[in-house]
């Protein structure tokens, strides 16, 4: 469970905000759309092998 400590007088935007954030941290979300639809793992290492190469492609343009 998710507490966030509101202090008094501070802004409920604010306490929203931190919330958002420490939820986002747990990866719920992210868990639940990896769980909609399944991806076989040959199909999920040939993802992260064009993601590795696109982070490589843009490191060595920024040298």
């Amino acid at each position: 469970m998710i507490v966030v400590q509101v202090k008094d007088g501070e802004n409920i935007e604010r306490a929203l905000k931190k919330f958002k954030r420490k939820f986002e941290k747990t990866g719920v979300i992210k868990e639940l759309r990896e769980r909609q639809s399944y991806t076989k793992p040959s199909m999920r290492r040939r993802e992260e092998k064009k993601r590795a190469i696109y982070k490589q492609q843009l490191r060595e343009k920024s040298e």
